[in-house]
Formats: C-alpha cells, structure tokens, sequence
C-alpha cells in the first residue's frame, strides 16, 4: 500500500490524570453490573428488565448490528473470489451444409480482483469496527434504559412518601383545625383563629391532592417505559409503597482513563474513528489500478448427426487491468469526504470523552455534598418536629397562639420535604454515577460478537 494512509487501528484517550472531585468512600462495594440487585426490590429489577425488552432504542441498536453485520460479509466477500455455475442447452439448425445440433454444457466460473492496493482489506477494516461500535452502542442503549426507568421509579418511591407524609399532616391540620373550631364555639378563641386553621387544613389537602397527581403521573411514565399494564403495575407497586432505596456504594477508579475504557458510548465513537480511517485508504485505493482474474471449466455435449461428441473445455484468463484515467474529479471527492468523516469522527470522540469526565465529576460532586448534608437535615427534622410538638401541646392548653403553631407547623414541614426530596436527589445522584461509569460494560462485551482490535493504547 505505497503511497495510501495506512488505517488507523487504535485510539489515544485524552483523558486527565485524576478525578478532580472526591471518589464515594464506605460501605460494601459491589460489581456495577450486580449493583442494582443491593436495592433488594424485585419490582425495580422486573421493571428494567421488561423495559429494556420493549426498548425503542434497544431494537433499533440490535438492528443495527444485524445491518453491521451484513455489511461486513459483504466486505469479507470482495476479498475472496467469487465463484458461480452455469448451465445451458440448445437446439436449433445453425447452417444448411450441417444438420440439426443439440448442444448442452454445464461448468464452473471464477473471478477474483487482486486486493493490490489494501482497498477491500480497509473495507473490511472499516466494516469490523462499525460492528463492534454498533454492540457497544446497543449496550449503552441497555444502560440508558435501565437508567431512565430507575430514575422514574425514584421519583414515584419519593412522590408516595410524600404524599404519605402530606397525608399526615393533612389530618394534623384536620384535627387542629376541628379543635380550634370547638374552642372558638366555646369563646375560648377568636373566630379569626378557626378561620385560619381551617384555612390550613383546606391547604394541606390541596397539597395532599396535587402530591397524589404526581404520583400518578410518575405512574403513567412508568407504564409507558415497560409496557405493562396499569391495573398490574398499580397493584405491584402498592406492596413497597413510600419506600425509597438505599444504593451501596460502587467502586470509582482513581484513574479516568480508566473509567473511559468501559463506557460503551465512548467505545462505539472510537470504533467509529478506526472505521472512518479505513474508509480513507478504501477510497485512495479507488485511484489506483485493479487487476482481475478469471477461468472457467464446462462440460460440453454436442448432439449432431452422424456422431455425437462430448468432453471438457476450460479456460484461464484474461488477466485484466483497468486504470481509472478520468472520472471528472469523482473518485478524489470521495477521498476528501472520507478525510472529513474522519475528522468529524474524531472530534465526536474528544467531545464523549470531555462529556464523560464532566458527567462522572458532576455526580461525585453531588454525592459528596449530599453526604454531607445528610446528618444537617437530620437534625434540622428532628428539632423542627420536636419544636412542634411541643407547640401543639401548649396550643391545646391556650399558652400559645394559632399563629405560633402554624409557623411552627411550617418549619417542621418544610424541614420534612427537604429531607424526602435530599433522599430523592441523592439515590439519583447514584443512577447518574452508574450511568457515567458505564453500567458495567467491559470492552469483553464487544468481544462476544467477534474478537476486536485493541481500541485503546
């Protein structure tokens, strides 16, 4: 291949030296690919399974490979001879000075272009790593999915405790509200204080109601992403309501480079670099001469009077040479468009990997300031609500006005929701991590398709 860019086989990782942001530290650490079994929910793990079988996305990524696939064979294929057989058979009077001829052969014929020049080697090049991109695409696709439906199933968990925790709160204020409007019968209290706590109690409902829309909402997204039926994803759901997961820690390489090397996007990227290099040389190739050749073996019968004869012809040749000599700038077009794919190409891939290292970052940041504001919210709650209850208690005994409680309801509420929605963040801060790590996927994944060249060096 004297004069044509050799094919690019391998991508470098421009990746940073170290994670900028604090790795996860405590707790058992557990393979990525089992992580979701630690939430010990059947139901989350039925739900991504059944999504990741009605996936969109997930079809069209394993349609893909059958596509990738198909175009390899076909770029295996012009690199082999190609071989066929004929039959035929005739009769007819082709002279008058001869009689009426039966004529009937039966042979073999082959031809074979001589990859001079490495041009179908490079499409073949080409058509391997867009297989291997397209198998890595279809298991980011799985890891998205799973993703997006553990992500909804957080949202509905949180949402039912909220709205247990908006129910309680609503017969609190029921209750408050049923007190102060027998006190205020009594001409214990102002009828401007029974006003306000019914006021508060018809609040607490609508928050309770609009709270409960979510949840249904959240329920509807979920049906949409699975497949499932309502009534039966209701009536599951119902058994672990309000309950919110618990993630265990994962383990988080302290070397990024690491980390790229098992995310299946950045993997379908650089393959797609490695092909878009071979596609280059397939098209130079395309400027230069092809050289071809052929043969043929038949049998031959011929039926003629007085004798009938029979016997084998064959055939080498010819060995032809063709030399594009003009072709009005075609085959030249070709290779700067293939140059310019390769260039885009690239450019993709350094743009995954900054997306990459930003995303992991992001979610290290997050777990690492939830965690810390983990132990604040809890004391927060707790002295907010003990700080209620109090309140409540001289409020029954008249040493404390409807409004003191009230705000001091407020306090306790908000402290309450902070905390549910921390917890939300917080486990969804964990999806986004195992997301950016890849869900698990190795570059041996690929290789239950076909062996690959080594990707990274």
């Amino acid at each position: 291949m004297i004069g044509l860019q050799p094919p690019q086989t391998t991508v470098k990782l421009p990746a940073p030296p170290n994670w900028q942001a604090p790795l996860p530290h405590g707790g058992k650490l557990m393979e990525l690919k089992a992580w979701w079994q630690q939430f010990n929910d059947p139901l989350l793990l039925h739900l991504i399974d059944q999504a990741q079988t009605v996936s969109p996305s997930i079809a069209s990524a394993k349609s893909r490979i059958e596509q990738a696939r198909a175009k390899k064979v076909g770029a295996t294929a012009a690199l082999l001879p190609d071989l066929t057989a004929n039959a035929s058979g005739s009769r007819g009077l082709e002279s008058l000075f001869f009689p009426a001829a039966t004529i009937g052969s039966i042979g073999l014929q082959t031809r074979w272009e001589l990859d001079l020049f490495g041009g179908n080697q490079a499409a073949q090049d080409a058509a391997q790593a867009r297989v291997e991109g397209a198998t890595a695409s279809w298991h980011d696709a799985r890891v998205l999915v799973a993703a997006e439906v553990a992500n909804q199933y957080n949202i509905l968990r949180s949402c039912e405790a909220q709205v247990a925790f908006a129910q309680t709160d609503a017969n609190s204020r029921s209750e408050t509200s049923r007190l102060t409007e027998n006190m205020s019968q009594a001409g214990l209290k102002p009828p401007a204080d029974a006003a306000l706590a019914s006021a508060s109690s018809a609040q607490a409902r609508n928050t309770l109601l609009t709270q409960s829309a979510q949840c249904d909402l959240a329920i509807k997204a979920l049906v949409a992403l699975t497949g499932d039926a309502e009534p039966k994803l209701r009536k599951r759901l119902q058994v672990a309501s309000g309950k919110l997961a618990q993630p265990v820690s994962m383990t988080v390489t302290a070397i990024p480079g690491e980390l790229l090397a098992q995310r299946p996007d950045i993997i379908a990227a650089g393959q797609e670099v490695i092909a878009a290099s071979a596609d280059i040389t397939q098209y130079q190739a395309q400027r230069y001469p092809k050289i071809s050749f052929s043969g043929k073996i038949s049998m031959m019968q011929l039926d003629v009077a007085p004798a009938p004869k029979g016997g084998t012809v064959w055939s080498i040749g010819p060995l032809a040479v063709t030399l594009p000599l003009f072709d009005g700038g075609l085959r030249v077009a070709n290779v700067e468009a293939a140059r310019a794919r390769y260039t885009e190409a690239s450019l993709i891939f350094t743009g995954k990997i900054r997306s990459a290292v930003r995303e992991v970052e992001e979610a290290l940041v997050n777990l690492h300031s939830m965690g810390q504001r983990n132990e604040e919210v809890a004391k927060a709650v707790a002295g907010f609500n003990t700080a209620f209850a109090a309140k409540e208690e001289l409020y029954k005994v008249g040493l404390v006005s409807l409004i003191e409680l009230e705000e001091s309801r407020r306090l306790a509420v908000q402290a309450k929701t902070g905390q549910l929605q921390l917890r939300r963040d917080q486990i969804a801060a964990w999806i986004s991590l195992y997301r950016a790590l890849g869900g698990g996927w190795t570059t041996a994944e690929a290789g239950k398709v076909e062996p690959q060249k080594a990707l990274f060096n």
